[in-house]
């Protein structure tokens, strides 16, 4: 069985992106950074999932898509034509993951955030969570996380120093249903 991991980057203050989907802030901060650990991450992920908002910026401007080699899932609400690195999927994400979790092998990673996680979130699907926290406050934006109904009771396993960021590790102990 399959473990789903978030690992992302977020602004002192909780942003994952500008307003504007706009990660200037990001790739500036990367280029004054020493090793912040991604090559290590990735080589330890087997499976990419992502939303089409962070599909598209990755893509933005003709870049090589980057997870080549990875099975890479991408959900979008328009049908659109997959490749042999990006399958395109319209069916709900939660439903996905959950099959996915079961039938694929070794590390699942949801990149990107906001939109795509929550849900995933509220079904208790993110088995652990990896947020580098960027020394930037860019004091609005798309947060990590946007409302769920659901109280997640989480375990830190590790904190690192990367450089100028700050590494926190989780895993899921427990997801809670809020009350109404």
């Amino acid at each position: 069985m399959g473990d789903v991991v978030f690992y992302g980057a977020v602004s002192l203050d909780g942003y994952l992106a500008r307003e504007n989907q706009a990660l200037d802030w990001l790739f500036e901060a990367e280029k004054d950074a020493e090793d912040i650990g991604y090559e290590a991450f990735y080589a330890t992920i087997d499976t990419v999932v992502m939303g089409r908002v962070t599909y598209d910026e990755v893509v933005r401007g003709g870049r090589a898509w980057p997870y080549a080699g990875k099975p890479s899932y991408v959900f979008s609400r328009t049908n659109r034509q997959g490749n042999q690195e990006v399958t395109f999927v319209q069916e709900d994400p939660t439903a996905f993951v959950r099959d996915l979790k079961q039938r694929a092998p070794g590390r699942i990673w949801v990149v990107g955030g906001g939109l795509l996680l929550a849900p995933l979130i509220a079904e208790g699907l993110i088995d652990e969570y990896i947020v580098q926290v960027v020394p930037r406050i860019i004091g609005q934006g798309i947060p990590l996380f946007h409302r769920i109904a659901t109280e997640t009771v989480l375990e830190l396993t590790d904190v690192r120093r990367m450089g100028q960021f700050a590494e926190l590790r989780y895993r899921t102990r427990e997801v809670r249903g809020l009350p109404m």
